[in-house]
């Protein structure tokens, strides 16, 4: 007969290091958020400061890297755990995606406290926003760092980098300022993929509630009516 105490063991350690590690890891995102903020934008700082930022970035992304490895080893999958946790993986490989993180300690944190949570829709809508509202951040960050300096930029300051992550998240796309520097196209082209990717699924969760309360009226009709 086969073992199977040996996999549901690993699943327990799995699951009770995720849950250990989930404040701990949205707490890192932040630090990683601020001080990347920081060495973007605090250009008259010390050197020192800005050292201690880079330092600050670097250790949140080798908790990143560690829980990570240590996840993998505890679910025994091997390579078919990074094809099951592609949003792990990417958000590991690609600093632009870390402050991600943060939506997942709001989780924590209502369900810690055992506040009631929100309906499906209504929370489908809200981390959606809050993905948006950090990815846009962290892009003009960013597009910021590596166009402002660039000849023929168009984005020479904050404000403008933001108001290009405001136009390409909501994929209006006016064309006034667009980057010119090979990375920054780089970075855009991702803002753009997650900007649909969440705009998607706002709009097809709303699309879905306005079905679900039409139908509900349909249903509590009386006949004839």
């Amino acid at each position: 007969m086969a073992d199977h105490s040996q996999p549901a063991h690993g699943a327990l350690r799995q699951a009770r290091w995720e849950q250990g590690t989930e404040i701990p890891l949205g707490v890192a995102s932040l630090a990683f958020l601020a001080a990347y903020a920081l060495r973007v934008l605090g250009d008259g700082l010390p050197e020192a400061v800005l050292d201690l930022c880079l330092a600050v970035m670097l250790a949140a992304w080798a908790l990143f890297a560690v829980d990570y490895a240590v996840r993998r080893r505890l679910s025994g999958q091997r390579l078919r755990f990074v094809r099951t946790h592609v949003l792990d993986t990417v958000v590991l490989l690609l600093p632009l995606l870390r402050p991600l993180r943060v939506v997942q300690l709001y989780e924590t944190v209502q369900r810690r406290h055992g506040r009631p949570r929100l309906a499906l829709h209504a929370r489908v809508i809200v981390y959606a926003g809050l993905s948006a509202l950090l990815l846009g951040f962290t892009g003009a960050l960013a597009v910021y760092q590596q166009e402002h300096q660039a000849p023929g930029s168009t984005i020479r300051t904050f404000g403008d980098a933001v108001w290009w992550a405001c136009a390409t998240l909501a994929t209006v796309g006016y064309g006034d300022v667009v980057p010119v520097t090979p990375l920054g196209r780089l970075i855009a082209v991702g803002v753009m993929a997650v900007g649909l990717a969440l705009l998607g699924a706002v709009t097809g969760t709303f699309a879905s509630w306005l079905l679900q309360t039409f139908a509900r009226e349909d249903d509590e009709r009386p006949p004839g009516i």
